[in-house]
């Protein structure tokens, strides 16, 4: 199976370094946020595979980001475990209403945590296949054996362009901004310029074109960002 990934949307930095901590050594790929917006945003790009959603958050409520998460077309299934200092039923039940598949509060074990988490990703490990390969347009991922190809050609790619792909190719047609670009691909807290983007998607054109792709599998959006090609026939009218 591949690497879960799970993103801790928490504004307790101890908490967020903890957890943190305990799942990667776990085994899971953590990504974080800091409030509710940028939480949002990177559960709706980066589409992880469980989400740790404290229920007091700045910007915007826990509640209100699993509410936008579940009117989200692709985000609606994703597993959200509440973390909350308030242990009142009428927030739990609250909570439940909204969407949340669990909730946990504070204080809390991070064991019995990590095995609510396991729990709730067993219950979508028939789609498990979906999450570890990602294909369209000729282009498949292999997120177990950090494989890329395209018409059955193995692209050589390095690990930011191979995040940068599986970002673009798991949402057709959705158009990222650079900075969305940069956190998924490059890191958070990376100092880097929105240019530096540019540049890994060129290369990562001519990869595509070099193993037998079209040239126009990565579109740029003008004033925003890039988005992979949602379909053959949008392609084909394009050159055209």
């Amino acid at each position: 199976m591949a690497q879960p990934r799970i993103l801790i949307i928490e504004d307790e930095r101890g908490l967020i370094q903890s957890l943190t901590w305990y799942f990667n050594r776990e085994g899971y790929e953590t990504l974080v946020a800091h409030d509710g917006v940028e939480g949002l945003r990177k559960a709706q790009t980066m589409l992880p595979d469980a989400v740790l959603l404290d229920l007091m958050l700045p910007g915007m409520s826990g509640l209100d980001v699993c509410r936008e998460l579940r009117a989200g077309e692709r985000t609606r299934d994703m597993p959200i475990v509440m973390i909350t200092a308030r242990a009142e039923e009428t927030d739990q039940v609250v909570g439940f209403h909204m969407g949340a598949d669990d909730y946990v509060t504070k204080p809390f074990s991070t064991k019995i945590l990590l095995q609510r988490v396991k729990a709730l990703l067993r219950r979508i490990d028939g789609n498990s296949d979906g999450n570890e390969h990602i294909e369209h347009l000729g282009v498949r991922i292999d997120r177990v054996r950090h494989r890329a190809m395209i018409e059955g050609a193995v692209l050589d790619l390095t690990p930011t362009e191979f995040r940068l792909l599986e970002v673009l190719l798991r949402q057709p047609g959705r158009a990222f901004s650079r900075h969305q670009l940069m956190d998924a691909a490059i890191g958070e807290g990376s100092i880097v310029l929105e240019r530096t983007i540019d540049v890994h998607v060129k290369t990562l054109r001519k990869k595509l074109q070099s193993a037998g792709g079209p040239s126009d599998l990565i579109e740029t959006v003008r004033g925003v960002g890039y988005r992979f090609r949602e379909s053959h026939l949008e392609t084909s009218e394009a050159s055209s």
